[in-house]
């Protein structure tokens, strides 16, 4: 599906001063890049024209992940719509990065820049977690496209993004002064921290299924499908046939946190309820391992689509939950990126600043 072209913005006073390599390369050179955002669902890809400080997008494409068997052949059906000269490259992708190599982590490809490069005969190729593709993408944002949920204190610092989504994303932003410099991590799959004897419950029904219950198991889109299967298990109730037949034909999470926002069934409340608190317990965790009073930022692809059905009462409760860090937690902004394609233009950006010939 193609979009419209589009202009943002990189140094039109940003909110967000980010740490480029080659800061002033896309000043001093015109250039077409080709970004990514390669996740469990979706790839989203788009060609860009970095010139005179901006990104313009020419052409943008959006296709289902698990329906192709390589980037590369996603590549291929993007290059037939695009006869312009691609310069440079750069892929944001869901999943660990070593050695310019990406595995997947929900999608089994393997993503090589040396095979990239050599099948599109471009050398400046960069392959970076997309959750630094996230952070880089900061760098574009505007004011109104950030939603506040906990106001916090307005203090320069380390900063932090959660992303859920079909995974769980989490990155780091470390504060030198004057810039942030993200770095990935790959926080989403440590162990899931119980705290009461409900989600005790909720973890044993998860290791009897995953084995290894991660964070990642309930903060994300599968997360609400499994809480909400959960709950209805743990209160011994069935499925409303009608929700039942809807599930058969949408897909579930999306359902269950829509019914929840139109308060049309206790369950799928209780379960964005339970997915709410979550996402507070981990963002503290996260603040509190980055000392991130600079921010907390929630990106992905839920988040946005459901804010105005995160009830920010139960939110701001389980996030300043840390005992003596109570009143450093109080300190910590905490705001939903409401862009979604922020990481794609974190990759162009990136890609831009890295371009070299």
């Amino acid at each position: 599906m193609a979009r419209k072209t589009k202009e943002t913005y990189l140094y039109d006073k940003p909110l967000f001063p980010i740490y480029f390599r080659r800061r002033n390369t896309i000043i001093h050179k015109d250039c077409n890049v080709l970004a990514a955002d390669v996740g469990g669902t979706k790839t989203n890809l788009a060609l860009f024209q970095a010139s005179k400080g901006m990104l313009i997008t020419l052409n943008e494409r959006l296709y289902a992940t698990k329906e192709y068997n390589s980037l590369l052949e996603i590549f291929n059906h993007f290059k037939n719509d695009i006869p312009i000269k691609i310069d440079c490259v750069c892929l944001g992708v869901a999943g660990p990065v070593i050695n310019g190599k990406a595995q997947g982590t929900n999608f089994p490809w393997l993503i090589d820049w040396e095979e990239i490069s050599k099948e599109l005969q471009i050398s400046s190729v960069s392959i970076i977690n997309d959750m630094e593709a996230n952070a880089y993408g900061l760098a574009v944002l505007r004011k109104k496209e950030l939603g506040v949920i906990f106001k916090g204190n307005n203090i320069s610092g380390n900063a932090t993004i959660i992303s859920p989504g079909t995974g769980l994303g989490e990155v780091g932003l470390y504060w030198d002064g004057t810039h942030y410099h993200p770095f990935a991590s790959e926080g989403g799959h440590c162990d899931f921290s119980p705290r009461n004897e409900l989600e005790m419950d909720l973890w044993k029904y998860l290791h009897k299924k995953y084995n290894h219950v991660s964070w990642e198991r309930v903060i994300s889109g599968p997360g609400i499908y499994d809480i909400y299967k959960f709950l209805i298990m743990h209160k011994r109730e069935s499925v409303p046939e009608d929700i039942e037949q809807k599930m058969l034909s949408e897909n579930p999470s999306v359902l269950i946190t829509k019914l929840a926002m139109e308060r049309k069934d206790p369950i799928c409340i209780e379960t964005l309820n339970l997915f709410t608190k979550f996402l507070a317990a981990e963002s503290a965790q996260l603040a509190l391992k980055m000392n991130a009073i600079g921010g907390i930022f929630i990106g992905g692809g839920i988040v946005p689509k459901i804010i105005k059905g995160i009830d920010k009462t139960i939110f701001k409760t389980n996030f300043i939950q840390s005992g003596r860090l109570n009143k450093l937690l109080e300190m910590v902004p905490v705001k939903a990126i409401l862009n979604e394609k922020t990481p794609l233009l974190g990759a162009a950006c990136y890609g831009a600043m890295s371009y070299y010939n």
